[in-house]
């Protein structure tokens, strides 16, 4: 259809140069068909039904076909994985089809992931799979649904081409898209590959495409750092805040717009355990839950290390050290949201610890333990029908009870109808664990895909109730609990 040809297609960043990366044909799927896609998402790009269900989305979909008649492209990047630098690294299983431009002039740039082997594959087959690919489709729209910053699945293709994992399984692809691809390993790889003209183009291309105010800054370098510190702190705060464990924060995994990039062992947490580990080959336990802020401020430090041509030591440091500063502004924040509090107050840190201590001490169930609270007035706070609603999730009720005292105390003030708005607001009744998730994969690898439809409906508003569907939010039982994954998961 024309709408794929031309008027909405643009490809700058290849146009780069060889330094950013190879031009490269993919290898299409057999039998690649549509297998589900995001209407929202369609609807924001200024796709209709039709688009999506045309031949000419199919063949691109499938790696058939490219986009607006352009040669994709695979980028070229590095980066710290689980500390180690990697000089190996690159687009090995996915390219870069273009950017698109939608009816409000915003350009997206649209990535197909499993599209077969680049010059970055090592020894990969280029291959995604549908449960992994299944699985990133799902947390974009739940991230999406809960208004954290990432990056977007607009659809995928199931094949008859089959994949060997750890048994046979069936490719797919994935189209990704986002307003950049640019990750922290981009600046990494030009950095120590010595390439410090190209590494002034990236900034300089960076800043032009999705930051053009900073241009007029004195210094737009230490700005364009300012701004990717400041993003991925706020991004952090509200993985924290919502209970969301990443797995696999390796500096090639980070974006330069503070979006959650590149779903893998992700999981929401059940029981609140802080020290949680989701990925099954992070042996140290370097990406547990509790450690993804300090982490944070590691790459960012690696980053800050890769604007070492472009500013002096002493700037980058001072950018670096408030880090922590925005962080902790921006997770108090949210947490005051999340308990209805208006206004910050110096005792509100012991409060939130008092509460932390509580849900880990007991295992409580942490989604469901903020959203109950988030219906209950202040009169019925501390009335034994109101202790009765977490009998089911903790065990202590004196420890319950002495901390919904205090809670009380503090939100006396407050005019409840607005407590109880912002409380609703912000805790979400359906998250995606890693149960759901995988029930859906399941029933996707046997042909239903009703699952995940049912899915993408309660992630995409996750704060109300759903008829039908309530049941997607009920705690899993203990042998659902916990499930760890790997990378390729």
């Amino acid at each position: 259809m024309a709408v794929f040809d031309g008027e909405h297609i643009r490809f700058s960043f290849s146009q780069l140069g060889s330094a950013f990366g190879n031009a490269v044909k993919p290898t299409p799927l057999d039998n690649g068909r549509l297998l589900t896609y995001n209407a929202a998402l369609a609807d924001e790009l200024g796709l209709t039904t039709a688009d999506i269900h045309s031949e000419s989305f199919r063949a691109i979909l499938s790696a058939e076909a490219p986009l607006a008649g352009r040669q994709p492209f695979a980028m070229k990047y590095t980066g710290h994985q689980f500390g180690q630098y990697n000089p190996e690294l690159g687009d090995g299983r996915g390219v870069l089809l273009g950017e698109w431009r939608d009816d409000k002039g915003t350009l997206w740039d649209w990535h197909l992931k499993g599209a077969g082997k680049t010059p970055y594959s090592r020894h990969g087959d280029g291959r995604a799979v549908l449960r992994s690919t299944l699985r990133e489709y799902l947390a974009s729209a739940a991230m999406r649904g809960l208004n954290i910053p990432t990056t977007q699945a607009l659809a995928m293709a199931t094949s008859d081409t089959p994949v060997m994992r750890e048994r046979i399984e069936t490719a797919a692809t994935l189209l990704r898209v986002t307003e950049s691809h640019v990750r922290f390993g981009h600046f990494e790889y030009l950095f120590y590959s010595r390439q410090h003209d190209a590494l002034r183009t990236l900034a300089d291309y960076v800043i032009a495409r999705h930051f053009p105010e900073l241009a007029e800054a004195e210094t737009p370098y230490a700005a364009l750092l300012q701004e990717i510190v400041e993003r991925t702190a706020e991004m952090i705060a509200q993985w924290q805040a919502v209970g969301f464990n990443h797995g696999v924060m390796n500096t090639d995994n980070m974006s330069i717009l503070g979006q959650t990039f590149d779903y893998g062992p992700y999981a929401f947490l059940d029981d609140f355990n802080p020290s949680n580990i989701c990925n099954h080959t992070d042996y140290t336990g370097r990406y547990a839950f509790n450690q993804q802020p300090a982490i944070a401020l590691w790459n960012l430090s690696a980053l800050g290390y890769a604007f070492t041509p472009l500013l002096e030591s002493d700037v980058i440091n001072d950018i670096l050290g408030g880090y922590e500063h925005h962080l902790q502004v921006a997770y108090s924040q949210v947490m005051r949201n999340k308990l209805g509090i208006s206004d910050a107050q110096q005792g509100d840190s012991e409060l939130f610890n008092a509460l932390f201590s509580l849900l880990e001490s007991q295992r409580v169930d942490y989604t469901l333990f903020f959203h109950r609270l988030s219906h209950i007035t202040q009169d019925a706070l501390l009335s034994a029908k109101t202790l009765s609603q977490f009998n089911d999730l903790v065990s202590d009720a004196d420890t319950l009870t002495a901390w919904l005292s205090e809670y009380h105390q503090r939100v006396a003030a407050h005019d409840d109808n607005t407590r109880l708005t912002c409380m609703q607001a912000t805790n979400p009744k359906f998250v995606l664990r890693n149960y759901l998730a995988q029930q859906a994969i399941e029933a996707a690898e046997q042909g239903d895909m009703q699952p995940t439809h049912d899915l993408m409906r309660v992630l995409a508003d996750p704060f109300r109730s759903h008829s039908g569907l309530d049941h997607l939010s009920q705690r899993p039982n203990d042998d659902e609990k916990d499930l760890t994954l790997s990378c390729s998961s």
